[in-house]
Formats: C-alpha cells, structure tokens, sequence
C-alpha cells in the first residue's frame, strides 16, 4: 500500500469515553488515543447546548461521521480532534 496514502488518510474515532466534565478518552483507527478536554471549545450555535454537562456526558461515536456526536446534532470533526490530541501529546 502506498505511504503517502496512508499518511493522508483522513483519521476516524473508533471508540471513545466520557471522562466528567467535558474530558473524552479518544482513540482513532490507526491506534493514537489519549484525553481531550473540549471545555474550552464550546462556544457558537453548534456548540453552546453542550455546556450543559449532561447533554456533554451523552455523546456517541457516530460512525458514518467518523468521530463523536450529539442527538442535538452537534459534532466535532475527526480531523479537528486528531489535531487536538496530537496537540496534547
């Protein structure tokens, strides 16, 4: 299989867990997981219902989007998570 290829994959969230307050461990299909905290990126008309911590607590890993998701039908990217993580660690 071609490498470049596999380095422009775009990634997906495989599985993930609500860690309280607004803390998810993440893990991606090519193995890298670890801790996001999202507190300080919710803000816009999209984002702003998930301060509520419940609603927070209650995402899912939406696999047709290939990341988390809200019935309230707010996600984040997975390429905007994956940035994050690699960011952290």
């Amino acid at each position: 299989m071609d490498v470049q290829y596999l380095r422009s994959k775009a990634r997906e969230v495989i599985s993930a867990r609500y860690l309280g307050d607004y803390r998810v461990w993440i893990k991606f299909d090519n193995g890298r997981e670890g801790l996001i905290d999202l507190e300080d990126d919710l803000w816009g008309d999209e984002h702003e219902a998930l301060r509520d911590r419940l609603l927070f607590s209650e995402f899912f890993v939406d696999p047709g989007r290939a990341t988390i998701a809200w019935d309230n039908g707010s996600d984040f990217s997975p390429e905007y998570l994956y940035n994050k993580l690699s960011h952290l660690h």
